[in-house]
């Protein structure tokens, strides 16, 4: 599909009937994390907000991943949209273009905005994660933020729709073993809200 094409699919999908709840799950760790519940939005949770970015690339269409930096206190070492917490008074839309341009340098007024998929609630930071879906003509000028992004990825929308690049995993909870669907993007395990993230995105472009 062409660029004009994609961008066609996703604001007619996106203001229609999401994919919601049954594309997330297919990525969520199990067991839950206790007090962990599918579809639950805490009345006290932080918003936050992340973007999902489809460029042109010598491959494709393409969106860019962040790997976030070893010395972060949160989720170090794990794979991300671009995003962060809204400011006070901020939009959604607005705190996900800001972070993608601190995060990896994105110009905002480049950026088309789409739409949003379905929010999905961290319980461990404490936020509730809105994806927003934005397009630009040209591929970004990307520079990733000292000190808070290690790597920018650029993963093509063929690989993530590819669905052997679906698998499982097990790790470690608490001296639990919890089994985690992943996406093998690049060499990197994608996996928790991102994964899910990118789940619900994978199922808005099918038959595409």
């Amino acid at each position: 599909m062409t660029l004009p094409e994609i961008e066609d699919l996703l604001r007619e999908r996106l203001a229609g009937t999401l994919p919601g709840l049954d594309a997330q799950m297919r990525f969520a760790p199990y067991p839950a994390r206790p007090g962990w519940t599918a579809g639950h939005f805490p009345a006290d949770a932080r918003l936050a907000a992340a973007l999902v970015l489809v460029y042109p690339n010598e491959t494709g269409a393409a969106v860019p991943l962040t790997v976030r930096h070893r010395g972060l206190t949160r989720h170090a070492g794990q794979i991300s949209l671009p995003g962060g917490a809204t400011d006070p008074g901020e939009t959604l839309v607005g705190a996900a273009l800001r972070e993608a341009a601190e995060e990896i340098g994105v110009d905002p007024v480049a950026v088309r905005v789409l739409g949003e998929l379905t929010p999905v609630h961290v319980l461990v930071s404490g936020f509730t994660l809105h994806p927003i879906v934005g397009i630009t003509d040209r591929r970004p000028d990307f520079r990733a933020a000292e000190g808070e992004v290690e790597e920018i990825l650029e993963v093509s929308l063929d690989e993530i729709r590819d669905a052997s690049r679906i698998r499982t995993g097990t790790r470690l909870r608490e001296g639990i073993a919890v089994e985690y669907p992943y996406f093998d993007l690049l060499g990197h395990h994608v996996w928790g809200a991102t994964a899910m993230v990118l789940g619900e995105f994978v199922c808005v472009l099918a038959d595409s």
